[in-house]
């Protein structure tokens, strides 16, 4: 059951640091998954090769369960398990999920981004608010794919982190770097096991975007929900 304080447009006041997960949070992830998973049957035809979706296949497979483990320095688990299990070696499995998992997504991004997301940045700025960006995935280039920017940047991945959502460390460190306290900040994402977890291990208050009601938890459907009312309102 949900512990973290149920946030109203009222309490906004007292927010200083509002953090956004990205896939899945930024943008309509369903809809990017199609795109790719038909540009990966195409090249499978066209190469007559199913490599590359088996070892995204079992790639993602192994990122899940080491979240779910928490497991230390995941990435090097992830590389060392995916490229065992497909027969890869881990160059090989580097190189396909940098080619499609990080780059080539990037062109159809702004077109599966939510609607309201400059509005509601704008508005986090005008009022003073730091964002910040966890996620599980490196994230840079996926911003600015979306046409978005941030204050601070945690991956999972980065020197000193190393471990997946919902382990706080990543949540915990972004408070620190931004000089601010637990009872301050805000984690916006989608998946109540993932961020909504991490912050309610760290003490944050947590909001997961979601068209249907979760039970304990408390959710928005939309960036323009009346929930960030105080941010929607032009500029005087």
């Amino acid at each position: 059951m949900m512990t973290s304080k149920t946030l109203t447009p009222s309490d906004w006041d007292s927010i200083h640091l509002v953090v956004f997960d990205v896939d899945g949070t930024l943008y309509r992830q369903r809809q990017l998954r199609l795109r790719m998973a038909r540009d990966m049957l195409l090249y499978a035809l066209f190469k007559r090769d199913i490599n590359v979706i088996a070892v995204l296949a079992t790639y993602r497979g192994i990122r899940e369960r080491l979240g779910d483990e928490e497991a230390i320095e995941f990435e090097r688990v992830l590389i060392a398990e995916t490229a065992a299990a497909t027969d890869n070696s881990p160059d090989t499995v580097r190189s396909i999920v940098a080619e499609w998992v990080e780059r080539r997504p990037l062109p159809y991004l702004a077109g599966c981004r939510y609607p309201g997301l400059p509005r509601l940045f704008a508005g986090l700025r005008r009022r003073g608010k730091s964002i910040g960006i966890l996620s599980d995935y490196p994230a840079e280039a996926k911003l600015r794919a979306l046409g978005l920017t941030a204050d601070h940047i945690v991956y999972a991945g980065d020197d000193g982190i190393g471990v997946l959502k919902p382990h706080p460390r990543g949540l915990e460190s972004m408070i620190a770097m931004a000089g601010v306290n637990v009872e301050t900040t805000v984690v916006i994402g989608d998946r109540p096991d993932r961020d909504g977890l991490v912050a309610l291990r760290a003490g944050a208050r947590v909001l997961i975007r979601s068209s249907r009601r979760i039970e304990g938890w408390q959710t928005f459907a939309r960036f323009d929900d009346p929930l960030f009312a105080p941010f929607l309102t032009s500029c005087s």
